[in-house]
């Protein structure tokens, strides 16, 4: 089995560390959980696109809108799970090398929508080993608050295309209600994917 590091992070917090600056990225969300951890990061706000029924297509979203505005900063939050669906999507980036994309996958090695099951990553599975293999040049792992101020760094300063694997406590995400009208979500990320496009 595993042999990670207990973690202490609480996901509830940690986005707000890792981006203190939310206005200045535009955001592409998986869904569920993540979905709501970054809509509360944002206040909802214009520069995030969350998913919704569309698992594992988040790190290829984020691919396309960095590389069709390549002047913006573009984040992806993912989960575990999700990433595991399409992984193959980390190949594409590392083989694109977009120069403004970061990935962040909050990793509680479970399947929290559907009952809390154990997920891979709670055994054998490293998705920080698979970006590394997939070809992405920076990647980090955190698994303790104290790191998170290091990650910020890594973030801002590393080369990118970058992944950050993020070990949570297997808990809740934050209580948001996001916005689900889906064509207003897609109008108003349009607006803030051509402001920053410019």
């Amino acid at each position: 089995m595993s042999d990670w590091p207990t973690s202490t992070i609480d996901r509830r917090e940690l986005l707000s560390r890792l981006f203190p600056a939310p206005d200045e990225y535009l955001f592409i969300s998986g869904l569920a959980g993540p979905a709501r951890d970054a809509a509360d990061l944002t206040g909802d706000g214009d520069n995030l696109y969350t998913m919704a029924g569309t698992m594992g297509a988040a790190v290829s979203m984020g691919l396309g809108v960095a590389l069709s505005a390549p002047e913006a900063r573009v984040a992806v939050i993912t989960g575990d799970g999700e990433l595991l669906m399409n992984v193959g999507a980390l190949c594409t980036v590392a083989n694109q090398t977009p120069a403004n994309l970061s990935i962040v996958c909050i990793d509680n090695a479970c399947h929290g929508e559907t009952g809390g099951q154990v997920g891979m990553t709670a055994g054998l599975t490293n998705l920080t080993a698979i970006a590394a293999g997939a070809g992405i040049g920076s990647v980090m792992t955190i698994s303790s608050a104290e790191e998170i101020e290091v990650a910020v760094g890594f973030l801002t300063d590393s080369a990118a295309p970058r992944f950050l694997c993020c070990r949570v406590i297997a808990g809740p995400p934050v209580n948001f209600n996001r916005d689900l009208d889906l064509a207003r979500c897609r109008r108003r990320f349009r607006n803030a994917y051509l402001g920053a496009a410019e």
